[in-house]
């Protein structure tokens, strides 16, 4: 049969079910994917939690799909820049971001965005974050009811860093200050390494941040306490913000989700899903995340979206409670 009959013969079904064809089309580049290069999209600079973490699981899962997953880190605008380089790609499934919860529930109650979670598909839930809090060596700090003491007897005079403006960090610091009462100064940085090296060179008074794990591990820091549900496994002895007595409503973890561009067809986001899940389930991949200050948490996708969205509408109320305003 030649070609022009053969599309002769297609172009009726193409009117009486354009959906059969579409998804027929859908099934086959889902067979064939990955065929190229994955780019893996990280929000933050080189260092961090967010981009330790991205390399450990597209490691795991390059493995499990048989790609070659690179990371691109897109840094600027409190994760708005990768966000949207990621929104406007094409919906092949070889663009991904490593998207950071804030991106969709503290920075949509700031500014107007070009992007929105509807603008993705979601393969799944990755981790919490585990955040440090810690001050410099040379305070006269050792526990959180000493912090919360000096800063009320030195109001506005200490200092804290964090990854940029509405950052979980930043939301962290004034969320504790408006719960305690205390005042405190704000510090905004391109990234949670730099924060933290300042609070070495003792230009900053706390910070509170995973980024802080490993030069608390070499007690170049001073820890107080850990913003999550447990310790941290790697500093056991670090009691969590409960346990000191104190308390705020964002301690439970703010999490990373998988994403890709909206239209990515459905058998690569189930792809894509299935390796995410199994990546997470292997205890090499567990063991590793603890080191970039995360805890591997698997949410299947309809369940990470119902709590972003809670999310979002949380922090509708609490960020003007807490000082932080949109543009």
């Amino acid at each position: 049969m030649s070609k022009p009959q053969r599309l002769r013969l297609l172009a009726p079904l193409a009117v009486m079910f354009p959906s059969l064809l579409t998804g027929a089309k859908a099934s086959a580049q889902a067979a064939a994917w990955p065929s190229t290069p994955i780019r893996m999209v990280v929000p933050f600079p080189p260092g961090g939690s967010s981009d330790i973490l991205t390399r450990l699981v597209a490691d795991h899962m390059g493995k499990i799909l048989g790609a070659n997953i690179f990371i691109d880190n897109k840094p600027g605008g409190t994760t708005q820049v990768g966000t949207e380089f990621v929104a406007n790609a094409a919906p092949d499934g070889n663009t991904l971001l490593m998207a950071a919860s804030s991106s969709y529930t503290q920075l949509p109650n700031l500014r107007k965005l070009n992007y929105s979670f509807d603008s993705f598909e979601t393969a799944g839930g990755v981790a919490d974050y585990i955040a440090v809090m810690a001050v410099r060596k040379t305070l006269p700090i050792k526990t959180m009811k000493e912090f919360i003491d000096y800063a009320k007897a030195n109001p506005g005079k200490l200092s804290f860093g964090s990854a940029g403006e509405a950052s979980a960090g930043h939301v962290f610091g004034l969320t504790l200050a408006h719960d305690t009462g205390i005042k405190v100064l704000h510090v905004p940085y391109k990234g949670s390494v730099a924060a933290v090296n300042d609070l070495v060179a003792g230009e900053i008074d706390f910070i509170i941040d995973g980024a802080a794990t490993p030069m608390v591990k070499s007690d170049r820091i001073q820890p107080l306490s850990v913003f999550y549900k447990k310790r941290h496994p790697d500093l056991p002895n670090v009691p969590t913000l409960s346990e000191t007595g104190y308390n705020i409503n964002l301690t439970r973890g703010a999490g990373w989700g998988l994403m890709a561009p909206k239209g990515t067809p459905k058998p690569i986001m189930d792809k894509l899903a299935n390796a995410l899940q199994k990546a997470l389930e292997t205890k090499e991949l567990q063991d590793a995340m603890v080191r970039a200050n995360t805890i591997a948490a698997w949410t299947p996708p309809e369940e990470f979206k119902k709590a972003i969205l809670s999310d979002q509408k949380m922090l509708a109320q609490l960020l003007p409670a807490i000082g932080i305003r949109g543009n």
